[in-house]
């Protein structure tokens, strides 16, 4: 592999091992065993039992999503499951934010969310994730190997981002986009439309294929067909922020470092935890 532009010889050496170990790791896990196909029928654990999903009224400006989470957590493994429907003004639908959860230990690896901001500072988080069965943990390998169905998790922020900051203990950033508004619709409509296709149509996660940021990176293309080129950086999306900054997504005029040096909001969430105003607290800079 080459070197990669914006690291060190040593960091750069460390990526690419990396990814021959994933790669080894994903060759290895495509010879196992296999469910035979995907269902939205199993036995699902609590807080991924509900597929969310979207109607659109015929004005076109308004749509109901159907079962936005709202989870009350005690720890990360105990809480309670709440679910809303919302009904949503398309007209006040202005932003899109993009936001990287890396994994501990291992930073070259994350987790990647959307969420949507309207007018009068309401957002709706999405969040691309395995869908497990009760009792099953993520494991990459079998997630190469057709051992987990995939799902979109639509709820508010105060669950999606205060579950990772406050009980999980992870870093969370925050990165505003320079999306315009006819853009972030398109973006939005692209998503519901995969929401409901997946309701009816459930697939299998595929860690190398089908996964958080390739979906988010597949619903850009969309909108701009080519936007996001391959780059290992979706492979390993711990680096997917610098790789929006180098195409230009974010808004920002700071420099890489000090970019994500604002858009960290670990210590800001947690403060936050139980202020009514949770979303606007953590974009409070």
């Amino acid at each position: 592999m080459r070197n990669i532009p914006f690291l060190g010889d040593a960091a750069s050496a460390d990526v690419s091992r990396l990814l021959a170990r994933i790669v080894l790791l994903l060759l290895l896990a495509s010879v196992g065993c296999s469910k035979l196909r995907p269902s939205n029928n199993r036995d699902w654990s609590p807080d991924q039992a509900e597929l969310a999903y979207a109607e659109y009224e015929k004005d076109g400006h308004h749509v109901t999503v159907h079962n936005v989470r709202s989870c009350d957590y005690r720890t990360s493994d105990d809480y309670t499951v709440h679910y809303y429907d919302r009904k949503y003004d398309l007209t006040k639908l202005k932003t899109v934010d993009f936001l990287r959860v890396p994994f501990p230990g291992t930073p070259e690896l994350a987790h990647t969310m959307l969420s949507f901001g309207f007018d009068g500072e309401e957002y709706l988080g999405v969040s691309v994730e395995i869908r497990k069965e009760k009792g099953e943990t993520y494991n990459p390998a079998l997630a190469a190997a057709n051992q987990y169905e995939i799902m979109y998790v639509l709820g508010d922020e105060r669950d999606l981002i205060g579950l990772r900051t406050n009980y999980r203990l992870n870093d969370v950033y925050l990165y505003p986009t320079r999306a315009r508004s006819t853009q972030v619709r398109q973006m939005f409509d692209h998503v519901m439309e995969r929401v409901n296709k997946l309701k009816k149509q459930p697939e299998f996660y595929n860690t190398l294929t089908n996964n958080c940021t390739t979906n988010i990176v597949a619903h850009v293309n969309q909108i701009t067909p080519g936007r996001v080129p391959y780059d290992y950086r979706v492979l390993l999306p711990g680096y997917s922020d610098r790789l929006a900054y180098d195409l230009g997504l974010l808004k920002t005029d700071l420099t890489f470092d000090e970019t994500r040096a604002a858009a960290r909001i670990t210590e800001t969430a947690y403060k936050a935890r139980e202020a009514p105003d949770f979303s606007q607290a953590i974009r409070r800079r």
